[in-house]
């Protein structure tokens, strides 16, 4: 019997001990044991919600990060869903993903593709909450998604896909509460497609020797030896649009204090990143998990203390 489990997930993670065993599948197909997916979906839409908070003297928006929430797993889930559909048989090829629901035969193509769509239509309703700029901007993420499994058959540069998508809810915390877009948003979101290319570089690099074997490209063959330099210049841009975006947003001090407490999180990473190393890259991979709970931290005590 093939082990369900893949190397990365979660060990001993809920969803694996208390589901029942038919539909720990479509959990493992949904990536619920590895929740820093969700994670690295849902902080950019609770930086943007806080940070659209602070700038307009407000408290943040539990109902909004609450619907952020659902909306990141439920779609985090979806995205994984269409990707192992899309990648089947490129998964099977690949030592971590070969034990994947599909190429293991645990789940049909057809039965993927209902729970598919049974995931995408959560995430509609989910996405119908907000105003309809929002909605129409949530929805226009579809088309990034959609090519992003393609990517790594084509260019070098797949991360950039997965930041784009990943990095669309720097827009949607601030349209959902203003209503429309300004420059803060913009910059917060680049500098989250950077920071996004940044950690996947690492994550990246577990795969490498597969990946090169069966054609599949990534910045992680790109920059090869020099990714610890790649890593650093990337995150130390994703930090000046960061600022730049606080600063544009007028946010208050503590919002900074939380910004220069997430740098030295950064410089620690690349300090103990090992490209050698599969374990230290999962480790720092998910530990960007931390990061953007601190800039989160920082925006939204920054926006309670200013909340009139």
């Amino acid at each position: 019997m093939v082990d369900p489990t893949i190397p990365d997930a979660v060990r001993g993670h809920w969803a694996d001990r208390a589901l029942p065993a038919t539909w720990r599948p479509y959990a493992r197909l949904a990536r619920l044991e590895r929740p820093i997916g969700w994670w690295l979906l849902l902080l950019p839409c609770w930086w943007s919600s806080a940070m659209a908070s602070a700038a307009a003297h407000l408290a943040p928006n539990l109902w909004h990060l609450v619907l952020f929430l659902v909306g990141a797993v439920v779609m985090r889930g979806a995205g994984c869903t269409y990707n192992d559909i899309v990648d089947r048989d490129l998964d099977a090829q690949v030592e971590r993903t070969r034990t994947r629901p599909i190429p293991a035969g645990q789940v049909s193509v057809r039965q993927a593709k209902i729970f598919l769509a049974a995931q995408a239509l959560v995430g509609l309703l989910v996405l119908v909450q907000f105003n309809a700029f929002t909605i129409v901007l949530g929805v226009a993420s579809l088309a990034i998604v959609a090519i992003y499994p393609f990517l790594k058959r084509v260019t070098d540069w797949p991360q950039l896909g997965l930041g784009l998508a990943f990095s669309w809810g720097a827009l949607i915390g601030w349209s959902a509460i203003f209503g429309s877009l300004a420059l803060p948003p913009l910059l917060l979101y680049v500098g989250a497609i950077l920071w996004t290319i940044a950690y996947d570089t690492i994550y990246a690099h577990q795969d490498k020797e597969d990946d090169a074997l069966i054609g599949v490209r990534s910045t992680a063959r790109l920059f090869g030896d020099r990714t610890v330099e790649a890593v650093r210049g990337f995150y130390a841009a994703a930090m000046v649009l960061f600022t730049a975006a606080f600063i544009f947003a007028h946010v208050g001090i503590l919002a900074f204090v939380g910004l220069l407490a997430g740098a030295i999180h950064l410089v620690w990473q690349t300090r103990r990143l090992d490209i050698a190393d599969p374990d230290n890259c999962l480790m720092l991979f998910r530990s960007n998990r931390d990061f953007g709970l601190i800039l989160f931290a920082g925006l939204a005590v920054d926006a309670l203390t200013r909340a009139v």
